[in-house]
């Protein structure tokens, strides 16, 4: 019986292996799947403060695509502006950091869904009491990253819900970032900011009774890891090595991991943000 497990094991790695053949040739030469990332989105991608190394559910993903596929992932800080065209040019082979897949993204790249987000606003928790529904944002000031989807969105909530209704509208302060957003938030500079929803169990669990959640989530859309539209050999092997992940368990544990459970996708698809 042992012995019947270990042969049907030592095929399933054999025929996973046959599998990671696929990978472009520059690549398995190389050794390496080139991913950019930017580390300020915890928990999917950060630094840690005591060694400056990279972590995060992005980074410990990436990582175990690489393993699974027999190469290793070689992480390249960019700027949020510099990630698709690098994609596209070809100077990095993916981008793996928390990356929404929108229709107008997938323009110049292609993405394979691997989490889902949900854009949520939220305030200081000693302010929770004046912001019982996400309608009570009108009329206020809401701060979020200008390089995002999330202006957006914001401007989206309040012509529906605000405007719409004979209220106020709501207006948008941008920021350099989430980060900024959180520090502009707890200086009291603004009264809400709007980040993605899988982000801010981590942070509240970092930070106890400084946030607090406004209503539910105003849209949930897919992340992609973003692969150039030509480069359909990769992103298959891509696609392989994330159901083998699903299969052995290990997505789930790094879900867990992260505190991002209400994020998990049972099936991996392509280009399906909206």
């Amino acid at each position: 019986m042992l012995k019947r497990l270990m042969l049907s094991a030592a095929l399933c790695v054999t025929a996973f292996a046959a599998g990671a053949q696929e990978l472009p040739a520059a690549i398995k030469q190389r050794g390496a799947i080139i991913a950019a990332v930017i580390p300020n989105y915890p928990p999917l991608e950060m630094k840690n403060p005591q060694t400056g190394e990279l972590t995060g559910f992005d980074i410990e993903l990436g990582n175990a695509i690489a393993a699974k596929l027999g190469v290793r992932m070689q992480w390249q800080e960019t700027s949020f502006e510099q990630m698709l065209a690098a994609v596209r040019t070809g100077r990095v082979d993916i981008i793996l950091s928390g990356m929404s897949d929108l229709p107008a993204r997938q323009e110049t790249a292609t993405f394979i869904n691997y989490i889902r987000s949900g854009t949520q606003f939220f305030t200081q928790h000693s302010r929770a009491a004046e912001f019982p529904n996400r309608e009570a944002l009108c009329g206020k000031t809401v701060g979020a990253s200008r390089r995002t989807s999330l202006p957006a969105e914001i401007k989206a909530f309040s012509d529906a819900n605000c405007v719409a209704h004979g209220r106020p509208e709501i207006r948008y302060v941008g920021t350099e970032g989430s980060a900024d957003a959180r520090t502009q938030l707890r200086q009291g500079r603004i009264d809400a900011a709007m980040q993605g929803s899988e982000t801010l169990p981590y942070i509240m669990g970092l930070e106890p009774n400084t946030f607090a959640l406004v209503g539910e989530p105003t849209r949930y859309t897919l992340m992609g890891i973003a692969t150039a539209k030509e480069a359909e050999e990769l992103r298959q092997a891509i696609v392989g090595a994330l159901k083998a992940l699903i299969a052995d368990g290990t997505y789930k544990q790094l879900l867990v991991k992260w505190q991002l459970q209400p994020s998990e996708l049972t099936e991996i698809t392509i280009n399906a943000g909206r």
